[in-house]
């Protein structure tokens, strides 16, 4: 479960391909656009532009590059061309990325136009839920300790925390060991170790946290009909505590953001 430095200096340059395809979206306005004509767009930007391989196209019989999950779909939405993104909608874009036999995984709910105060609460919280995770990584603690970080930040909001879905270890491999669950209790679990690389993943609910799969296998949306959100980000065990390797320049500062937060 532990990368050389060699192994994680080529995953680090896979996370930086990946941001760049975040910060490619994140100058774009996505609102009427179909969830495939994204897929589509992403696609090229990764193949032409990046001279790198959508690691999730092919994978698991998955024909696309992403999942866009919208709304009330909680993970593994299927870009359709009848998806036509709108005013209101909130959508998450999970997207992966392989360079030189390295994958990296990383993905960000998307504000489409104006969105009601409760969806922006969800998102923003969801996002904050993550990096309060990713601040408790370090060697010599401990996966349940990052569970417990996210879900107790999930509760003080009114939120459930998805426990179906899970964050992975990465590397050659897109879902490697450990397992990254985003509930848990202090002090238990896996001892984490330097060198180690995966990814931290919460999916929250508004509602209540059951889910269900839809009729075409991959779907996975709330039973309850709530609004869910989704933010990833893989990240790597230093010396010193944690190297975010899919970070995109605009959340320099996020983890001592977070320590506020907390």
């Amino acid at each position: 479960m532990t990368k050389r430095p060699e192994e994680l200096a080529l995953l680090a340059e896979s996370g930086r391909l990946l941001a760049s395809v975040f910060e490619m979206l994140d100058r774009m306005s996505l609102i009427g656009m179909s969830t495939l004509q994204i897929d589509e767009m992403v696609e090229r930007f990764i193949v032409d532009d990046l001279d790198a391989r959508p690691a999730s196209k092919g994978q698991y019989g998955y024909g696309f590059v992403l999942n866009s999950s919208v709304n009330q779909v909680v993970c593994h939405g299927v870009p359709s061309a009848e998806e036509v993104l709108r005013d209101g909608d909130i959508v998450n874009l999970d997207i992966t990325l392989e360079k030189n036999g390295y994958i990296a995984d990383s993905s960000k709910t998307y504000l489409i136009g104006e969105v009601e105060p409760a969806a922006k609460r969800l998102v923003r919280t969801t996002y904050e839920a993550m990096w309060i995770g990713i601040r408790a990584v370090r060697p010599g603690a401990r996966l349940g300790d990052i569970g417990f970080a996210i879900e107790r930040h999930a509760k003080r909001h009114g939120y459930s925390v998805v426990r179906e879905y899970c964050g992975h270890g990465i590397g050659r491999e897109m879902h490697e060991e450990p397992q990254i669950l985003h509930f848990g209790k202090p002090g238990t679990g896996l001892v984490l170790r330097e060198g180690m690389a995966f990814t931290i993943e919460p999916m929250l609910n508004r509602g209540r946290r059951g889910v269900r799969t839809e009729k075409d296998g991959w779907t996975v949306v709330t039973r309850d009909g709530s609004l869910s959100a989704q933010f990833e980000h893989t990240v790597a065990v230093t010396a010193s505590g944690v190297s975010v390797l899919t970070l995109r320049p605009d959340e320099r500062g996020m983890i001592e953001k977070m320590r506020l937060v907390a």
